[in-house]
């Protein structure tokens, strides 16, 4: 996935079942650098506390798009109208709030 993105991420932030040094340092070698905690029995790692933070931001957010049946269960045969229906459910959410 990262392979498709025009530019590579500053950060990337993934969970801590991500977490290997080849991972790590294909981030690395893509100019990106990795937010994953380390497991409790690896090594101390350098991750930005602040950004890991604030990803329940985005987790949240998530979980508000998918209480849409059609976006939690993936009726959209095409990427487009799948994309389509995951704008309007974000416009409404945030319409809401």
């Amino acid at each position: 996935m990262l392979d498709a993105l025009p530019h590579p991420p500053i950060h990337v932030v993934c969970d801590r079942g991500y977490v290997s040094h080849e991972f790590r340092e294909d981030l690395w070698s893509r100019g990106s650098r990795s937010v994953i905690p380390p497991r409790r029995n690896d090594p101390e790692v350098a991750c930005p506390g602040w950004a890991y933070r604030h990803r329940h931001l985005v987790e949240n957010l998530w979980v508000r798009l998918k209480e849409w049946r059609a976006v939690a269960t993936r009726y959209e045969k095409t990427a487009a109208s799948f994309l389509s229906v995951i704008l309007i459910a974000a416009t409404a959410d945030y319409i809401k709030a």
